[in-house]
């Protein structure tokens, strides 16, 4: 089954960029159009209805562009709308949730930390994930602050090493050995993050993951492209300048009012 239709990536910004590379590693050939919808980042403060909206708007404009799958590479939109979206369009979806089940089921000491937007910690699907694993203590942390610093540009500043301090060293306190970044925009940060953990402490994130199960739908499902040229086009509706640093200049950057 052959299908040289597009592969639809979207974010609330540039995040889901760490989620782009890892699906154009693993596919190289596949055309992708990713959207960056920086005006609304970060979506992690907003209500379930309003990301449920903007999820839609998203959808809608990928539609439009002709794609074969959706990737929700959003923590917060998948956790809280892609339920929604599965029900209301007849495309398949892949979402992003963070990794508490490797977490969980490796960790020695019974403690992983997990690093996420406030829309993401408080939803259902959270919420539900994390019960499954009652004999493991999770540490939550919102990130507040770290998306909007890395939108505008600021990932390397001392606000950014400032906030991570706070957020994880509750975390290396409480002896977890595992930490989960459930934030595509998060992954950009390790570097950081691992200045500032132990060594022992290891990092998750689902980037790998996503582009597997996508490779997976489009052999079982979707159908892979016969062309080989894997054109990424981006889109996003503010800051290019941001999305294409974090690009390394190496793409073309569309900016687009959606």
């Amino acid at each position: 089954m052959d299908n040289n239709q597009p592969i639809g990536i979207f974010d609330s910004g540039i995040g889901g960029t760490s989620i782009w590379k890892e699906i154009h590693q693993l596919l190289p050939h596949e055309k992708t159009i990713y959207l960056a919808d920086s005006k609304n980042a970060p979506y992690g403060q907003k209500s379930k209805d309003e990301i449920i909206a903007l999820s839609m708007k998203n959808t809608d404009l990928l539609l439009k562009m002709n794609c074969k799958l959706i990737v929700v590479a959003c923590n917060t939109a998948t956790t809280n709308a892609i339920r929604e979206l599965r029900e209301k369009y007849d495309i398949p979806f892949i979402g992003i949730e963070p990794a508490i089940k490797p977490a969980a089921t490796n960790s020695k000491t019974q403690t992983i930390g997990i690093l996420a937007t406030q829309g993401t910690l408080i939803s259902e699907l959270f919420n539900k994930t994390a019960q499954q694993f009652q004999n493991t203590k999770i540490i939550d942390q919102v990130g507040h602050g770290l998306v909007p610093l890395i939108e505008s540009g600021k990932m390397n500043s001392p606000e950014m090493t400032q906030l991570l301090h706070s957020y994880l060293t509750p975390m290396i306190d409480a002896n977890i050995d595992y930490l989960v970044l459930g934030c595509s925009h998060y992954p950009y940060l390790i570097p950081q993050i691992k200045a500032i953990l132990p060594n022992h402490i290891q990092i998750i994130d689902s980037g790998e993951a996503v582009a597997k199960q996508t490779q997976n739908l489009l052999k079982e499902k979707v159908g892979f492209t016969t062309e080989k040229n894997g054109k990424p086009i981006f889109y996003t509706n503010a800051n290019p300048k941001v999305l294409m640093e974090i690009l390394g200049n190496k793409y073309d950057v569309v900016e687009k009012d959606f």
